[in-house]
Protein backbone atom coordinates (compact mmCIF):
# COMPACT_ATOMS: atom_id res chain seq x y z
CA UNK A 1 0.00 0.00 0.00
CA UNK A 2 1.65 3.30 -1.29
CA UNK A 3 1.66 6.36 1.65
CA UNK A 4 -0.94 7.99 -0.66
CA UNK A 5 -3.34 4.72 -0.08
CA UNK A 6 -2.55 4.99 3.88
CA UNK A 7 -3.58 8.85 3.79
CA UNK A 8 -6.55 8.51 2.07
CA UNK A 9 -7.66 5.23 4.37
CA UNK A 10 -6.68 7.59 7.17
CA UNK A 11 -9.06 10.16 6.31
CA UNK A 12 -12.01 7.80 5.45
CA UNK A 13 -11.55 6.27 8.87
CA UNK A 14 -11.66 9.63 10.50
CA UNK A 15 -14.58 10.89 8.46
CA UNK A 16 -16.42 6.99 9.73
CA UNK A 17 -15.74 7.33 13.31
CA UNK A 18 -16.81 10.99 13.38
CA UNK A 19 -19.85 9.42 12.05
CA UNK A 20 -20.38 7.18 14.14
CA UNK A 21 -19.67 9.10 17.34
CA UNK A 22 -22.79 11.17 16.32
CA UNK A 23 -24.87 8.42 16.06
CA UNK A 24 -24.04 6.63 19.15
CA UNK A 25 -21.76 9.10 21.16
CA UNK A 26 -22.22 11.31 23.68
CA UNK A 27 -24.74 13.83 24.11
CA UNK A 28 -22.66 16.73 23.30
CA UNK A 29 -22.10 15.79 19.68
CA UNK A 30 -25.22 16.26 17.20
CA UNK A 31 -23.35 15.96 13.85
CA UNK A 32 -20.44 15.14 12.05
CA UNK A 33 -18.12 17.29 11.83
CA UNK A 34 -17.53 19.37 8.55
CA UNK A 35 -13.94 19.10 6.99
CA UNK A 36 -12.52 20.80 4.10
CA UNK A 37 -8.71 20.92 3.26
CA UNK A 38 -7.21 24.29 2.89
CA UNK A 39 -2.95 24.91 1.39
CA UNK A 40 -0.97 26.28 3.99
CA UNK A 41 2.19 26.45 2.18
CA UNK A 42 3.54 25.94 -1.38
CA UNK A 43 7.14 24.61 -2.96
CA UNK A 44 8.16 21.86 -1.31
CA UNK A 45 9.35 18.92 -2.96
CA UNK A 46 8.20 15.24 -1.39
CA UNK A 47 7.84 16.70 2.02
CA UNK A 48 7.16 13.72 4.27
CA UNK A 49 8.35 14.95 7.96
CA UNK A 50 7.29 18.30 9.32
CA UNK A 51 8.76 19.24 13.16
CA UNK A 52 8.25 21.84 15.58
CA UNK A 53 12.12 22.98 17.73
CA UNK A 54 9.36 24.18 20.13
CA UNK A 55 11.41 26.95 21.07
CA UNK A 56 9.23 30.32 21.07
CA UNK A 57 9.43 31.24 17.26
CA UNK A 58 6.79 29.61 15.68
CA UNK A 59 8.68 28.14 13.08
CA UNK A 60 8.06 24.38 11.09
CA UNK A 61 10.71 22.63 9.48
CA UNK A 62 9.55 20.75 6.52
CA UNK A 63 11.77 17.25 5.65
CA UNK A 64 12.19 16.85 2.36
CA UNK A 65 12.99 13.17 0.91
CA UNK A 66 16.15 14.41 -1.76
CA UNK A 67 17.62 15.46 1.57
CA UNK A 68 17.04 19.05 2.41
CA UNK A 69 15.09 20.69 5.45
CA UNK A 70 13.15 23.94 4.78
CA UNK A 71 12.18 26.46 7.08
CA UNK A 72 8.05 27.50 7.19
CA UNK A 73 8.40 31.00 8.48
CA UNK A 74 5.96 33.67 8.57
CA UNK A 75 3.50 31.78 5.99
CA UNK A 76 5.87 31.17 3.88
CA UNK A 77 8.69 28.60 2.87
CA UNK A 78 12.27 30.18 3.02
CA UNK A 79 14.40 29.93 -0.21
CA UNK A 80 17.66 29.46 2.08
CA UNK A 81 17.50 25.16 3.32
CA UNK A 82 18.28 24.97 6.67
CA UNK A 83 20.08 21.73 6.07
CA UNK A 84 20.75 20.63 2.75
CA UNK A 85 22.28 16.94 2.82
CA UNK A 86 21.60 15.44 -0.36
CA UNK A 87 24.98 14.75 -1.54
CA UNK A 88 25.29 12.45 0.28
CA UNK A 89 21.81 10.88 1.10
CA UNK A 90 20.41 8.35 -1.43
CA UNK A 91 16.87 9.09 -1.97
CA UNK A 92 13.90 7.18 -3.74
CA UNK A 93 11.27 4.97 -3.40
CA UNK A 94 11.51 3.97 0.58
CA UNK A 95 15.18 5.50 0.96
CA UNK A 96 16.28 9.32 1.29
CA UNK A 97 16.20 11.76 4.26
CA UNK A 98 13.41 10.08 6.40
CA UNK A 99 13.28 11.99 10.03
CA UNK A 100 14.18 14.84 12.35
CA UNK A 101 14.36 15.49 15.63
CA UNK A 102 15.06 18.34 17.36
CA UNK A 103 16.70 17.77 20.91
CA UNK A 104 14.55 18.94 24.46
CA UNK A 105 17.06 21.91 25.01
CA UNK A 106 17.84 22.87 21.76
CA UNK A 107 16.91 26.55 22.76
CA UNK A 108 20.19 26.78 24.22
CA UNK A 109 22.09 23.70 23.14
CA UNK A 110 20.98 23.79 19.06
CA UNK A 111 21.57 20.11 18.81
CA UNK A 112 19.25 18.23 15.64
CA UNK A 113 19.14 15.01 15.31
CA UNK A 114 18.44 13.48 11.59
CA UNK A 115 17.78 10.18 10.01
CA UNK A 116 18.89 9.48 6.39
CA UNK A 117 20.04 6.41 4.10
CA UNK A 118 23.30 6.42 2.27
CA UNK A 119 25.43 4.04 -0.02
CA UNK A 120 28.74 3.73 0.65
CA UNK A 121 31.18 1.02 -1.18
CA UNK A 122 27.94 -0.60 -2.81
CA UNK A 123 26.50 -0.88 1.53
CA UNK A 124 22.90 0.73 1.86
CA UNK A 125 22.98 2.29 5.32
CA UNK A 126 20.47 3.77 7.91
CA UNK A 127 22.87 7.37 9.36
CA UNK A 128 21.33 8.60 12.50
CA UNK A 129 23.42 12.08 12.66
CA UNK A 130 23.74 14.88 14.79
CA UNK A 131 23.87 18.60 13.87
CA UNK A 132 24.49 21.74 15.11
CA UNK A 133 22.34 25.23 14.12
CA UNK A 134 24.48 27.91 12.80
CA UNK A 135 25.87 30.20 15.41
CA UNK A 136 25.42 33.47 13.21
CA UNK A 137 21.61 32.38 11.38
CA UNK A 138 19.23 30.55 13.45
CA UNK A 139 17.44 29.61 10.35
CA UNK A 140 20.42 27.31 8.74
CA UNK A 141 22.13 24.44 10.45
CA UNK A 142 26.08 23.78 10.90
CA UNK A 143 27.24 21.11 8.19
CA UNK A 144 30.46 20.90 9.92
CA UNK A 145 29.47 19.70 12.95
CA UNK A 146 28.18 16.65 11.51
CA UNK A 147 28.41 13.97 13.77
CA UNK A 148 27.82 10.30 13.40
CA UNK A 149 25.73 8.75 15.94
CA UNK A 150 24.33 5.60 14.59
CA UNK A 151 24.63 3.33 11.49
CA UNK A 152 22.94 0.07 10.38
CA UNK A 153 23.74 -1.53 7.33
CA UNK A 154 20.35 -2.04 5.21
CA UNK A 155 20.02 -5.50 3.21
CA UNK A 156 17.24 -4.48 0.74
CA UNK A 157 15.94 -0.66 -0.49
CA UNK A 158 12.41 -0.61 0.96
CA UNK A 159 11.74 -0.66 4.72
CA UNK A 160 13.47 2.19 6.07
CA UNK A 161 11.49 3.21 8.96
CA UNK A 162 12.55 7.11 9.41
CA UNK A 163 11.04 8.35 12.55
CA UNK A 164 13.11 9.99 15.40
CA UNK A 165 11.74 11.45 18.85
CA UNK A 166 12.56 12.56 22.06
CA UNK A 167 10.38 11.05 24.36
CA UNK A 168 9.47 13.05 27.90
CA UNK A 169 12.18 10.72 29.70
CA UNK A 170 15.02 12.78 27.16
CA UNK A 171 16.29 9.62 25.34
CA UNK A 172 15.65 9.81 21.60
CA UNK A 173 13.27 7.42 19.83
CA UNK A 174 14.39 5.59 16.91
CA UNK A 175 11.95 3.64 14.17
CA UNK A 176 14.23 0.95 12.06
CA UNK A 177 12.25 -1.25 9.48
CA UNK A 178 12.81 -4.62 9.36
CA UNK A 179 15.14 -4.29 5.99
CA UNK A 180 13.03 -4.71 3.28
CA UNK A 181 11.83 -6.99 0.53
CA UNK A 182 9.00 -9.15 1.54
CA UNK A 183 8.16 -11.21 4.63
CA UNK A 184 11.00 -10.41 6.34
CA UNK A 185 13.31 -12.90 4.76
CA UNK A 186 16.21 -12.64 6.95
CA UNK A 187 14.02 -12.65 10.44
CA UNK A 188 15.43 -9.24 11.24
CA UNK A 189 12.13 -8.21 13.39
CA UNK A 190 12.42 -10.42 15.64
CA UNK A 191 16.47 -11.27 15.99
CA UNK A 192 16.90 -9.41 19.06
CA UNK A 193 20.66 -9.69 18.26
CA UNK A 194 19.77 -6.85 15.08
CA UNK A 195 18.38 -3.32 15.28
CA UNK A 196 16.70 -3.79 12.48
CA UNK A 197 12.81 -4.16 12.62
CA UNK A 198 12.80 -2.54 16.02
CA UNK A 199 11.82 0.95 18.31
CA UNK A 200 15.45 1.69 19.55
CA UNK A 201 15.86 4.02 22.81
CA UNK A 202 18.96 5.70 23.80
CA UNK A 203 20.84 8.25 26.04
CA UNK A 204 22.83 10.98 23.64
CA UNK A 205 23.41 13.12 26.29
CA UNK A 206 25.54 11.28 28.85
CA UNK A 207 28.08 9.65 26.77
CA UNK A 208 29.21 10.14 22.99
CA UNK A 209 27.93 9.03 20.80
CA UNK A 210 25.61 7.54 23.07
CA UNK A 211 25.03 5.80 25.55
CA UNK A 212 22.07 2.84 26.52
CA UNK A 213 19.21 3.71 29.47
CA UNK A 214 19.80 1.22 31.95
CA UNK A 215 16.19 0.53 31.99
CA UNK A 216 16.14 -0.81 28.56
CA UNK A 217 14.37 -3.57 27.42
CA UNK A 218 17.37 -6.25 27.04
CA UNK A 219 19.92 -4.47 28.61
CA UNK A 220 22.62 -6.88 29.89
CA UNK A 221 20.68 -10.18 28.21
CA UNK A 222 23.03 -12.39 26.10
CA UNK A 223 22.71 -12.19 22.25
CA UNK A 224 20.38 -9.30 22.85
CA UNK A 225 21.22 -5.48 21.84
CA UNK A 226 20.47 -3.13 24.61
CA UNK A 227 19.26 -0.38 22.25
CA UNK A 228 16.17 -2.48 21.95
CA UNK A 229 12.96 -0.54 23.62
CA UNK A 230 10.12 -3.23 21.18
CA UNK A 231 10.70 -5.09 18.26
CA UNK A 232 8.85 -7.62 15.80
CA UNK A 233 8.08 -4.40 13.38
CA UNK A 234 7.84 -4.61 9.17
CA UNK A 235 8.12 -0.62 8.61
CA UNK A 236 7.42 1.17 11.74
CA UNK A 237 7.08 4.68 9.37
CA UNK A 238 5.57 7.35 11.76
CA UNK A 239 4.95 7.64 15.74
CA UNK A 240 4.38 10.27 18.34
CA UNK A 241 3.76 10.32 22.23
CA UNK A 242 0.75 11.49 23.76
CA UNK A 243 1.57 14.52 25.56
CA UNK A 244 -0.90 14.03 28.31
CA UNK A 245 -0.24 10.27 29.24
CA UNK A 246 2.79 9.92 27.07
CA UNK A 247 2.22 6.93 25.94
CA UNK A 248 3.59 5.92 22.19
CA UNK A 249 1.44 5.41 18.88
CA UNK A 250 3.40 4.12 16.06
CA UNK A 251 1.64 3.08 12.70
CA UNK A 252 3.57 0.30 11.27
CA UNK A 253 3.06 -0.20 7.42
CA UNK A 254 1.29 -2.81 6.10
CA UNK A 255 1.82 -5.85 3.42
CA UNK A 256 -1.23 -6.36 1.51
CA UNK A 257 -4.09 -5.25 3.09
CA UNK A 258 -3.86 -4.31 6.52
CA UNK A 259 -1.81 -1.19 8.69
CA UNK A 260 -1.76 -1.49 12.14
CA UNK A 261 -1.46 1.40 14.65
CA UNK A 262 -0.06 0.43 17.39
CA UNK A 263 0.45 1.48 21.37
CA UNK A 264 4.12 0.75 22.13
CA UNK A 265 5.07 -0.93 25.57
CA UNK A 266 8.60 -1.91 26.84
CA UNK A 267 9.91 -4.95 25.38
CA UNK A 268 6.95 -6.01 23.78
CA UNK A 269 6.94 -7.92 20.50
CA UNK A 270 4.71 -6.57 17.65
CA UNK A 271 5.42 -9.62 14.97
Amino acid sequence: MTRKQIASSLIALFLMTAAEISLHGSEAITAAPSVSLQPFVSGLVNPLDLQSAKEGSGRLFAVEQGGTIRVIKGGRVLATRFLDVSGVVESGGEKGLLGLAFHPSYKTNGRLFVNYTRRINGQLKTFIVEYHVSRSNPDVADVTSRKIILTVNQPFDNHKGGQLAFGADGYLYIGLGDGGSAGDPLNNAQNRARLLGKILRIDINSASPYAIPPDNSFVGQSGKRGEIWAYGFRNPWRFSFDLSTRRLFLGDVGQDDWEEVDLITKGANYG
